[in-house]
């Protein structure tokens, strides 16, 4: 079911343009140095945008950081709020339809995992 609902996703949910996105500025953010642990978020989350169904979000089982606070609040004024929002959007379009469910409550669990990334753990 999982495969099933990564190629609807794919070729229906957008799965394909959001992956492209969230690589190609990982990718531009890695060339800065303040930059890269940004891109690799973003990369992480290309990843999880290309193929939701399955993938499992979980806080990081250590213990938090001061370090991940500032990061998780520098991502969230840059880009968190932004990312967050434009899922959240896309999951209530979604919603309207029945079919559109599944698709919704990946675009929720994107919308969580891009509001603040650091610390969690996708499996």
């Amino acid at each position: 079911m999982r495969t099933l609902g990564n190629i609807l996703w794919i070729v229906f949910g957008g799965g394909l343009v959001l992956a492209a996105e969230y690589v190609l500025g990982g990718i531009l953010l890695c060339l800065t140095v303040i930059g890269i642990p940004f891109g690799y978020q973003s990369i992480r989350l290309g990843l999880v945008a290309l193929f939701p169904f399955g993938a499992q979000i979980r806080e990081h089982s250590g213990d938090k950081t001061s370090l991940q606070l500032i990061m998780n609040i520098l991502w969230l004024f840059t880009a968190g709020l932004v990312i967050a929002l434009t899922h959240l959007f896309f999951a209530l379009l979604c919603f309207v339809t029945v079919i559109g469910i599944p698709f919704a409550k990946q675009h929720m669990k994107l919308a969580n995992l891009g509001l603040m990334p650091f610390g969690k753990e996708i499996h």
